[in-house]
């Protein structure tokens, strides 16, 4: 057992996973991960930055003092070896050197600001890692973040990938101003992601997919209100596969309420409440997107399944890859 530590911070959210790590424990032969610690805490670090290109002060703050917390919790766990991956909201800001140098002080290891094509097949490990055979490749994994989506296709290792600069707070920011939004608000932002699907379908076979995987908080988010939780239930979120159109009509429920209706909802975390409709919007175009491409290549798309297990676990995995290799 190998005890490791990932730390995923992207526009929305900052994430931890400490787990040991079982190198050969799967049925396999791969790595199986065991939780000992996972946490998330909303702390919008692409507030603004789609505006402005910068990270706002008070953004940068509460997330780096989330990471203060992450690092007293590797410290506390006895963690082996961290990585922290730095997505989206890094990657545009000028001012990200700060936020960098801040994470070097908290937890000694420099913070990576990975392309979207790594993000996407860090993104596809984990996810398929839940997957049963019964679930046909080639899997299109979608991992719909606060500031890009990350398309990534493949069986058993990523074929091919797409990072589009689409997101649930970009989305919001840039379109849905009103709450509920208007229509009009509504048709700009899916022409938004049209276009943006319109030049990943250019590298993604969206027609040629078998399966779709959604990871992320919009994802479960969308799938706890589709089975109707009284609760946020990761045991019931993970894995669950729910007919195409269940999905369709949870999303643009989400979209259409107003913030008071969102935030009643038993299943809905705080920090995504002024967000999700446009997450929502995100994946209700992308799943309409893959399933007429299917269709039109011959095929039906029946089913989406969602994974509770994403990026972090990729990262995961990937800082056992490192330590074995010396």
């Amino acid at each position: 057992m190998t005890r490791v530590a990932a730390i995923d911070c992207g526009t929305n959210s900052i994430r931890l996973l400490i787990a040991d790590a079982d190198a050969g424990g799967a049925d396999d032969g791969g790595t199986v991960l065991t939780d000992v610690v996972r946490l998330m805490e909303v702390v919008r670090l692409g507030q603004g930055v789609d505006r402005t290109g910068m990270f706002d002060p008070v953004a940068l703050e509460r997330t780096l003092r989330a990471t203060d917390r992450y690092a007293a919790l590797c410290r506390e766990h006895d963690v082996e070896a961290v990585r922290f991956v730095a997505t989206s909201a890094t990657r545009d800001a000028s001012n990200r050197q700060v936020f960098l140098d801040g994470v070097r002080d908290a937890l000694g290891v420099d913070a990576e600001v990975i392309s979207g094509t790594e993000e996407a097949a860090l993104s596809f490990a984990g996810a398929v890692s839940i997957l049963r055979p019964q679930h046909r490749a080639p899997r299109l994994v979608v991992d719909i973040g606060g500031g890009s989506t990350e398309l990534v296709v493949g069986a058993g290792v990523p074929t091919a990938s797409f990072s589009m600069d689409i997101g649930c707070v970009r989305m919001t920011e840039r379109h849905l101003h009103d709450d509920p939004p208007s229509q009009d608000q509504i048709a700009a932002a899916s022409a938004d992601v049209r276009r943006a699907l319109d030049v990943a379908a250019r590298t993604v076979p969206l027609g040629s997919v078998g399966t779709v995987v959604g990871v992320a908080g919009s994802v479960t988010t969308v799938t706890a209100h589709a089975l109707g939780l009284d609760s946020y239930r990761p045991d019931r979120i993970n894995g669950a596969s729910l007919p195409t159109g269940i999905v369709l009509a949870a999303c643009q429920d989400l979209l259409l309420m107003d913030r008071e209706d969102r935030a009643a909802l038993p299943s809905m975390h705080p920090g995504r409440v002024d967000v999700i409709g446009a997450g929502a919007l995100v994946w209700f175009e992308v799943v309409s997107r893959v399933a007429a491409e299917v269709e039109s290549a011959g095929g039906r798309l029946a089913e989406v399944v969602t994974s509770e297990h994403d990026i972090l676990d990729g990262i995961a995995l990937s800082v056992l890859s490192v330590l074995a290799r010396g």
